[in-house]
């Protein structure tokens, strides 16, 4: 019999995502189930996006060129130079999602065998991207004690070899909420000139910042120029995750000269979603400060449900829409299946992400779960309710 190559075995599962055959068992018996496991936020999507793609006028649903429609990325250029970015419409590749994004930076700047730093937990899809390029990620652990903070640079130094060619960031960051700090983007920009490395920073959450916090792109810092590449993303911003459009950024002409290639080999992203993405650059600022005033009220409703329950552990996201939360269990991976399989309340359950996903370090965050507060204010509340009720069942069942 053919045999599945070496790297299809290393693939790894989604964290996020393979528990949905409970999920769905569950739901067939009737159970309805509170999904804290997944960032579909239920915030709608603008009017104007749905509006351009029920109102064309197309005929014949076209490619569209490699790097997207140039009127598309004119404008996105604006959208960015309007957040003090200086970049261009030729800094721009339009890609099918984020996720692709990642793939083409990494294939630009990689070759197997290469290195990656990336601060733990880290957005769980980064382990299968490096599995797929054929890339070792080098972590260096952050700690929910200070709400995951940018570890010591002199961790970073450390890992750094002739094989490192990166550092990946997640700002704010997928699973732990952390928004870095400008002197915190300012250490790694400092550090990746001194090493000759480049930064690749995941900015898709950059709209979600709270308490008067400003997001710091790695794009901001003007000697950083050759050395940053920024990934980002229509999903969350204008809660249009099902339209899979995203773009890769940079100021370095070699870098989007080589994920030209990788884009034509793909040949274009998809028609329907660039026009309802152009069309979005056109929501007004009451959109996204009603977004970010519904964000904040679910964020501390569910930071301070999760500190009233007797031994959990919780750390304050500034940004995103994620928190880490640290459970009196051992095995949350256990504990979330058993949570579809074998819990229920009222015939009600919940969903979570165990956060070992979220580590490339073997056996970390083992009692660890990220948890996505983006339901409205009842399903949080209930979903609180049933966590801890959960929590007491499972502990005099173990």
């Amino acid at each position: 019999m053919p045999k599945i190559s070496h790297k299809g075995l290393e693939m790894p599962e989604s964290p996020i995502r393979k528990l949905v055959p409970f999920a769905e068992a569950a739901t067939k018996k009737g159970k309805k189930i509170y999904q804290l496991n997944i960032g579909q936020p239920d915030i709608k999507t603008p009017e104007g996006a749905l509006d351009a793609v029920r109102n064309h006028d197309i005929n014949v649903l076209s490619y569209s060129h490699s790097a997207g429609f140039e009127s598309y990325r004119e404008k996105l250029a604006k959208y960015y130079e309007n957040t003090g970015l200086p970049v261009e419409k030729d800094d721009i590749i339009i890609t099918t999602g984020g996720s692709e994004a990642l793939l083409f930076a990494m294939g630009s700047i990689t070759d197997p065998g290469d290195e990656v730093i990336i601060p733990e937990p880290f957005y769980a899809n980064y382990n299968g991207f490096a599995t797929a390029s054929g890339v070792k990620i080098r972590p260096i652990p952050g700690s929910i004690e200070n709400n995951f903070a940018l570890p010591p640079i002199s961790d970073f130094e450390k890992l750094i070899t002739d094989k490192t060619k990166a550092i990946l960031l997640c700002n704010p960051g997928n699973p732990t909420g952390y928004l870095y700090t400008r002197d915190e983007v300012k250490q790694l920009a400092d550090l990746a000139l001194k090493h000759d490395l480049f930064v690749v920073a995941d900015e898709v959450y950059r709209e979600f910042a709270y308490e008067g916090a400003k997001h710091h792109s790695i794009m901001s810092i003007p000697e950083l120029a050759q050395n940053a590449i920024m990934v980002d993303s229509v999903s969350k911003r204008y809660s249009m995750c099902g339209a899979r459009i995203g773009c890769l950024v940079s100021k370095n002409k070699e870098v989007i000269a080589t994920a030209m290639k990788f884009a034509q080999a793909r040949l274009s992203p998809p028609t329907f979603a660039q026009i309802a993405s152009e069309a979005a650059l056109d929501t007004p600022q009451s959109y996204f400060d009603e977004v970010i005033e519904e964000y904040t009220f679910r964020r501390n409703l569910l930071v301070d449900g999760l500190e009233k329950i007797e031994g959990v552990k919780v750390a304050k996201p500034k940004g995103a829409f994620y928190c880490i939360a640290e459970l009196p269990v051992e095995d949350a991976d256990d504990f979330a299946r058993w949570l579809l399989e074998s819990f229920e309340d009222k015939n009600e359950t919940i969903m979570v992400a165990p956060a070992a996903g979220f580590y490339s370090t073997p056996n970390t965050g083992l009692n660890q779960v990220r948890i996505a507060y983006v339901l409205k204010k009842e399903d949080l509340e209930r979903s609180i309710e049933i966590l801890e009720k959960a929590l007491k069942q499972y502990k005099q069942e173990n």
